[in-house]
């Protein structure tokens, strides 16, 4: 299975349309602020979307926050503003395991991360709109789960 993971489109969207069409994924997740074009982005694909609320989601009736099952994979995704994510990971990894979930996905930052640490996977896929690391190159990750197994590879446009 491949999943799609972005988040912080703030409605420019054309780099998530490139990334869809370059991944073809089975599974797209968006970890929020896609700032009221929910629906421009789940018709932008055949897969099935997921996306949560973003601390720039107003008046939206996207959850805050999902639990999902991939694979073997117990799934978190949030925006992760109320986890003190642009301090780093660890704090939203230690809420992750407290939950009882292998792998959280979040936004917030702009900043792609895949954070492997005390069995939880954290993982960030950037923004495709407005980066904010060394380069400022619009990121996304690819996870492909087989079996047991996940990978992720973060990708840039």
């Amino acid at each position: 299975m491949k999943v799609l993971i972005v988040s912080d489109t703030h409605r420019r969207n054309e780099n998530y349309f490139r990334a869809v069409e370059r991944v073809k994924p089975d599974l797209l997740i968006h970890c929020g602020d896609a700032e009221g074009s929910e629906h421009i982005l789940t018709n932008a694909t055949d897969c099935p979307v997921q996306i949560v609320l973003g601390n720039n989601d107003f008046f939206s009736y996207l959850p805050k926050e999902l639990e999902l099952q991939i694979g073997p994979f117990k799934v978190w995704v949030t925006h992760g503003h109320n986890y003190y994510v642009s301090m780093g990971s660890e704090i939203i990894a230690r809420e992750a395991r407290a939950r009882g979930f292998d792998i959280v996905m979040y936004g917030h930052t702009h900043k792609p991360v895949v954070n492997r640490q005390e069995g939880i996977i954290a993982v960030n896929p950037g923004s495709l709109s407005y980066p904010r690391q060394e380069g400022r190159r619009p990121s996304y990750i690819v996870m492909e789960v087989e079996g047991e197994k996940a990978d992720f590879v973060i990708e840039y446009l």
